[in-house]
């Protein structure tokens, strides 16, 4: 589904990844990209989104190169990217900001919709509502239905959990499992514990480079991950 090869990227004169490769297949129901804070793992969502052009090295998504795909077009074909800061419409409401979702997918609006409110059946209680109004909870979960509108094949989900209560980040690994069971989740994450006990397939990210990958379970049981991110 997705191949990444030998990925460099700058912010003018600062690279951020240094020849990062990775692949996603279509058996992968969670892929965790796990690392400390400022490691890349955001650029590297924007990179495969096409918000950010790579300087070199090559990204292919379902077989096709991206080098000359527009973000909309990454979209259509089934790549959605859920930012860490939801970019909702804030004074849209909640069904609004859905129907916006669906923008590559018009003629299904309406089934899933009904799909997206019977996963999140608190957006269509605040259906009306509008999306500034809502709670941090409810507010992330209107941007992963929002992606989730768009009928994609890959979800890439930045810190859905981020500053969301303790009881609101379980339920939001709750629906993570539950989305994984039909659309392949992406997921960035500083709950290094639950993302990689959900994934089936990891990748460690420090200082821009791919430090280690395998299972959620064997980079679990590495010493290096649990003594550096799992100590608390």
């Amino acid at each position: 589904m997705i191949t990444v090869s030998d990925l460099n990227v700058h912010y003018g004169d600062l690279q951020v990844l240094w020849d990062v490769s990775l692949e996603i297949d279509d058996e992968d129901s969670v892929v965790a990209i796990v690392g400390p804070n400022g490691a890349g793992k955001t650029t590297l969502l924007k990179t495969l989104s096409g918000v950010i052009d790579p300087t070199s090295g090559e990204i292919e998504l379902f077989g096709e190169p991206v080098s000359s795909m527009a973000p909309s077009d990454r979209v259509s074909n089934g790549f959605v990217h859920v930012s860490e800061k939801r970019n909702l419409f804030g004074d849209l409401s909640v069904y609004e900001n859905l129907r916006m979702g669906s923008y590559t997918q018009r003629d299904d609006f309406e089934r899933t919709c009904e799909e997206v409110i019977e996963m999140f059946p608190v957006l269509e209680e605040r259906r009306e509502q509008k999306a500034s109004t809502l709670s941090g909870g409810e507010q992330q979960m209107l941007a992963i239905g929002r992606g989730l509108m768009a009928k994609p094949e890959v979800l890439a989900l930045d810190e859905p959990s981020g500053a969301l209560a303790p009881q609101l980040v379980e339920r939001v690994f709750e629906k993570i499992d539950e989305i994984s069971n039909d659309v392949t989740v992406v997921l960035i994450e500083q709950h290094v514990d639950q993302a990689l006990d959900l994934a089936n397939r990891a990748y460690l990210l420090e200082n821009g480079r791919i430090a280690a990958e395998g299972t959620g379970q064997e980079l679990l049981d590495s010493d290096h991950v649990r003594q550096s991110y799992l100590s608390g």
